[in-house]
């Protein structure tokens, strides 16, 4: 059993904790390698992707410079205030 229960141990209490089982680190070891070898063998780019890549034509952009928006030669004229008198907005 991996949890060791909580004991008296010398006239002290002992809390309960994780404890490895006999050979599970080594176990554990050897299944991480063989994972990070998986991962590395399925990315290292042996796909077909790869191997198109050169073949295909890049992306164009289709961007004008400089770029103009509608009424770029005319701006409408600023919004004036529609009152002459000051409107105290800092009271209720």
């Amino acid at each position: 059993m991996p949890w060791v229960e909580e004991h008296v141990r010398g006239g002290r209490k002992v809390r309960r904790y994780f404890r490895w089982a006999p050979g599970a680190r080594r176990d554990l070891a050897i299944l991480a390698l063989l994972g990070l070898a998986v991962a590395g063998h399925s990315g290292s780019g042996t796909g077909t992707a790869a191997q198109d890549s050169g073949s295909r034509p890049r992306p164009v952009s289709t961007a004008v410079y400089p770029v103009h928006f509608p009424g770029w030669k005319n701006p409408k004229p600023a919004p004036r205030p529609t009152v002459s008198y000051p409107i105290p907005f800092d009271r209720r």
